[in-house]
């Protein structure tokens, strides 16, 4: 039994190591090099699979017998291609979600569908702190003529794709009081994240709700109807046949 990991989240990181306690045979996938990131406890292969024909070959190759799916909540195309093709092969599949951020007593959340609705909300001159990875700042291509702050673990290789944004380097995780103190002496008016969930990344949204800063919160698209939990220990148990 061979157990592929689909990885790229600091869930995947965590599981990778109680797999390895487990003594479960698995393998790890990243989609791209995760620059200064810690290597993962598995065996990892790099790159993509391709299309779905690449995909169910490197199953087929590699005698993957499950896949486990802790890739990032807004990765619904490729959670949709896993699991299309662990059924067309008849391989059991489990992804690992994380339970979506709801608001609380003292939070101006203000939701949207898409990246490019965040710009009808926010007023031209804003400052406003971008909690997304840098990938898919092009999306956010709406938001130029607003001071864009972008946060990033590694020196950015490319410019800002748009006028009016800036990379600011930083490496999690960062306490409440960081993060208050941080968009305080920025003058961050606005923040933009989408609803990944997760404690660990949470406290920039607890920040903003001490400073009284409006968030505008980018609604998960619609999930496969996959099989799923939100229980690391259920899935490690999963994994191992439990």
């Amino acid at each position: 039994m061979t157990v592929l990991l689909l990885a790229g989240t600091q869930d995947a990181a965590v599981l990778a190591d109680a797999l390895l306690v487990a003594q479960v045979t698995a393998v790890a996938s990243l989609a791209r090099p995760m620059p200064r990131a810690m290597p993962l406890a598995l065996p990892t292969r790099i790159g993509g699979f391709g299309d779905a024909d690449g995909f169910a070959t490197y199953l087929r190759a590699a005698g993957i017998t499950k896949v486990l799916d802790a890739t990032h909540p807004f990765a619904t195309r490729m959670t949709a291609r896993s699991l299309a093709v662990c059924r067309t092969l008849g391989l059991p599949y489990l992804c690992l979600a994380r339970v979506p951020w709801v608001a609380g007593p003292g939070d101006d959340w203000r939701h949207v569908a898409t990246e490019a609705e965040a710009a009808t909300l926010i007023p031209p001159g804003s400052t406003v702190f971008l909690g997304t990875e840098h990938l898919t700042l092009d999306r956010f291509a709406t938001l130029a003529g607003r001071r864009v702050i972008c946060r990033v673990m590694d020196p950015p290789t490319a410019p800002f794709p748009f006028d009016g944004g800036e990379f600011l380097i930083g490496r999690p995780p960062f306490s409440v009081a960081q993060e208050r103190d941080l968009f305080a002496a920025l003058g961050v008016g606005w923040m933009v994240v989408r609803n990944a969930g997760g404690e660990a990344s949470r406290t920039k949204l607890t920040a903003a709700r001490d400073l009284g800063i409006p968030v505008v919160m980018i609604r998960r698209p619609p999930q496969p109807d996959a099989p799923v939990t939100d229980d690391m220990a259920a899935a490690v148990a999963w994994a191992a046949g439990r």
